[in-house]
């Protein structure tokens, strides 16, 4: 029975974090022209940069309901009169305005084509006010089919917040809502019903009481953010927080939960300090000190919104009770505090430009829950814990996308994707120097949107080495590399299967305790042994498959 029991809950495990990563990496058989209007970078998107969003909203949780503008400003790269803004059903956009004026707006599905009236100049800066208000996609399963979440917490009071990775910051309010463009700085207003509070991204500038016993709270963000980093967080929340002697001096970290989870949090959310210990010690300094770093009590599992990181993990080390590796490492860490913060150097600091390159976000956060094992308990620990993942993988599509239609990789972006960026660790076999790496890239890319050849290029440089082949197999193939190596007597033969061309990926394998490097092709070669009684020894560190005879 206990090893039925075992079995079970190996199976249990597996299942649940594949059914988790499945709605941010669906596999769509065909596209629309709504899903070319939301993921391509359309005429009328490519003439305009945004630079600043003043988002001024009134959230009625009894009737489910915002209503309220976001005006945008925008820098003219080119003359064009249509400028498109996004906006999903069934919200509705109600008015456009520029110069005082009312705007003729073309509704086309969720994107919206407002014809200007004044003249668009190269190099001026303008501004239009666009209104909108109804009922916002309610999440089905947030925050991997997202929207509002409307839950109430244990006393009965209201509890909502926003999650929209891959469905889209328009779910919920208007905005260019495409990848490869930041908005440079944002404020957030937010009213709500007392006793309630709003928490965003950024920093807290006021708290406005109103006559109708509403609030609004107003928050500013000073660094470039993404749209689907942006959020909203409701609820009977209170504050508790700290400072962080960091790379960059001093870092508040500010912590908001329900009242009732107070004192749980206080102990849980020591993982905080310790994470950005790690990570600042593997990535560099944490990107958005001005902004401030927050853990945000949610009524979902948890997203990776920038400098508002939000948190429903149950206050439980792991993956809600539960260790995704197998290995017993992944109980040494609250999971959600880990990969969530870890998305604040590589999907908010680093962002992809296209969702079909979301990898970049994912693999890589997958990957620092390792590094965090690394920094705290030990390369030996952070090396069976990535291991252990594989047992999530499925290999079912490629990691990247379609391009220019809003659609996400293989699940397997998450343990795929850290597992191969675990061999690369390997291939550099330099703690130092790979530690290098990941710090020059969040320097490089630092507050930039990225695409998956500019992470290629950078990473092949800084190897010192043509990875063209490496990443063709691991992130547009499905097949993985099999090391075939057959003993006879004294010799040793080995060639590379299932690798596709201009694959190169020098191994180590051990021969009687040394450790020998070698560097198959598809062809065979052959090595001398010491003896016809040499023992052969492979390094499953390697995201690859041994076939020893």
């Amino acid at each position: 029975m206990a090893h039925l029991k075992s079995i079970f809950t190996v199976f249990f495990i597996v299942a649940m974090a594949q059914l988790n990563h499945a709605q941010l990496g669906q596999n769509k058989k065909g596209f629309t022209h709504q899903d070319s209007l939301r993921g391509s970078i359309t005429p009328e998107r490519a003439w305009w940069d945004i630079t600043y969003y003043d988002l001024d909203i009134k959230v009625t949780p009894a009737n489910k309901y915002i209503a309220g503008s976001n005006t945008i400003h925008y820098k003219v790269l080119q003359p064009n009169n249509v400028l498109q803004v996004d906006l999903q059903s069934p919200l509705n956009m109600t008015r456009a305005v520029q110069d005082g004026r009312d705007l003729e707006i073309r509704h086309e599905g969720n994107a919206h084509f407002i014809k200007l009236t004044r003249e668009q100049l190269p190099g001026m800066i303008n501004q239009v006010q666009v209104f909108y208000e109804g009922n916002p996609r309610e999440a089905r399963n947030a925050p991997w089919d997202g929207g509002i979440s409307w839950k109430k917490d244990r006393n009965g009071n209201d509890f909502v917040a926003s999650s929209c990775q891959g469905l889209g910051a328009s779910a919920w309010w208007p905005n260019k809502d495409h990848m490869y463009q930041e908005v440079d700085s944002m404020a957030i207003h937010v009213n709500v019903p007392n006793p309630l509070m709003n928490v965003s991204n950024g920093r807290l500038i006021k708290t406005e009481p109103k006559d109708d016993n509403t609030t609004t709270y107003h928050w500013f963000v000073k660094n470039p953010i993404n749209n689907y980093g942006v959020n909203i967080n409701i609820g009977d929340y209170v504050n508790f927080n700290e400072v962080y002697q960091g790379e960059k001096g001093d870092l508040d970290m500010n912590y908001y939960v329900l009242r009732d989870n107070l004192e749980k949090a206080q102990e849980q959310f020591k993982d905080a300090t310790r994470m950005m210990e790690a990570f600042e010690h593997w990535f560099g300094p944490y990107p958005f000190y001005e902004d401030s770093f927050k853990l945000v009590e949610v009524p979902y599992l948890g997203m990776e919104h920038q400098s508002s990181v939000t948190y429903g993990n149950q206050f439980r080390n792991g993956y809600l009770g539960r260790d995704l590796s197998g290995t017993g490492w992944g109980m040494k860490f609250d999971f959600i505090i880990i990969h969530e913060s870890g998305h604040e150097w590589f999907a908010n600091n680093i962002t992809n430009k296209d969702i079909a390159d979301m990898w970049i976000h994912e693999s890589f956060t997958a990957y620092s829950e390792s590094l965090f094992l690394d920094f705290h308990y030990g390369t030996t620990a952070a090396n069976e814990y990535v291991i252990g993942t594989r047992r999530s993988i499925r290999n079912d599509r490629p990691l990247i996308g379609e391009y220019d239609v809003n659609h996400e990789g293989s699940g397997d972006m998450y343990y795929k994707g850290a597992n191969m960026i675990h061999t690369l660790r390997m291939l550099v076999n330099d703690k130092d120097q790979w530690r290098k790496i990941l710090r020059d890239m969040n320097k490089v890319f630092y507050h930039s949107t990225v695409s998956t050849q500019d992470i290629e290029d950078f990473l092949s440089q800084s190897i010192g080495q043509d990875l063209e082949g490496f990443f063709n197999q691991y992130l547009r193939n499905t097949k993985i590399p099999k090391l075939v190596l057959k003993k006879k007597k004294n010799k040793l033969s080995y060639h590379w299967e299932n690798i596709v061309d201009n694959f190169k990926l020098p191994i180590r394998i051990v021969i009687d305790d040394e450790i020998v490097l070698i560097n198959p092709t598809a062809s065979k070669q052959v090595l001398k042994l010491p003896s016809d009684k040499s023992v052969i020894q492979t390094d499953p560190a390697y995201y690859v498959e041994y076939k020893l005879n």
